[in-house]
């Protein structure tokens, strides 16, 4: 990936609407060699897909809640029916698998405190390998940014 690559990817993640003859005109290319460089990181998986930031308070989310979840079994057929629980969960936006004292981290969004309660008990709290959760509730928003740095 060269320099061109990297104008593209920074250009497009500022814009990801960005038409392809501005895109173009931006980072120095004509149209079509411009369009090839973007189909070629498109199939290498460096751009994994183009999304609209929306914002959740104003649709009904107001509660961003980061949850620390441990499990008390790691057999694949646990960790397959977890990561399965996570996907059929749509409140549930972001789940990474952690090192560390916590076996995952999680963003749920919700409509109210009691909201989240309740997908905690009958959902999280249900799965029956979970053996503690540790929630805590984002006050405010300070910085948000999906991008990668492109330096």
């Amino acid at each position: 990936m060269d320099q061109i690559d990297r104008k593209i990817l920074a250009e497009l993640q500022a814009d990801p609407e960005l038409a392809i003859h501005a895109l173009a005109e931006r980072v120095g290319l004509s149209q079509t060699p411009c369009w090839r460089r973007l189909r070629k990181l498109e199939a290498e998986g460096i751009i994994l897909g183009r999304v609209l930031l929306l914002d959740p308070a104003r649709l009904g989310y107001p509660i961003s809640v980061y949850v620390e979840l441990k499990l008390n079994r790691h057999d694949d057929e646990t960790l397959g029916q977890f990561e399965d629980l996570v996907s059929r969960h749509p409140q549930i936006v972001e789940c990474f698998a952690m090192s560390g004292q916590s076996d995952f981290i999680m963003r749920i969004l919700a409509r109210s405190v009691s909201d989240y309660e309740q997908f905690a008990r009958t959902t999280l709290l249900r799965f029956p390998a979970v053996s503690a959760i540790n929630s805590s509730f984002a006050l405010k928003t300070i910085k948000l940014d999906r991008g990668v740095p492109m330096d």
